[in-house]
């Protein structure tokens, strides 16, 4: 099979040697995405809702790129580093995702790059 390598040019791909998203067949990975701008900067610093929506929003991009979409998500890992924010993190989650209701879960760590509060991982499966 096929498999192509979708990168967003940020200086840690290079680094760290990785891709954000990577497409095999129909299978579509896309590595754990926090609400980082351009910049480097936490977009929505403090607000797991606004960070959520923003991961997903750069989630989204990564599939579009790889030919997907996000109807094609069929599970979604959100590492978070207060659990206690659940309703916020999926409330935002629900947004993108309440139609299409992928297998979720939900893991709290004690720390993310970049002093993020929620980072995101997604696989998909493309219709052909």
């Amino acid at each position: 099979m096929e498999r192509t390598n979708i990168s967003t040019g940020t200086p840690w791909e290079e680094a760290v040697g990785y891709s954000r998203a990577v497409r095999v067949g129909p299978f579509v990975h896309v590595t754990g995405t926090i609400a980082a701008g351009e910049d480097g900067k936490i977009i929505g610093a403090g607000e797991p809702y606004v960070q959520t929506k923003a991961a997903i929003e750069k989630i989204q991009r990564a599939l579009e790129s790889a030919g997907a979409s996000l109807a094609d998500v069929v599970r979604t890992r959100l590492y978070v580093t207060n659990l206690d924010q659940w309703e916020r993190i999926g409330a935002a989650h629900r947004e993108f995702f309440g139609n299409i209701r992928p297998c979720t879960t939900m893991v709290e760590v004690s720390r993310l790059f970049a002093g993020a509060l929620v980072e995101i991982e997604a696989e998909a499966i493309v219709s052909e």
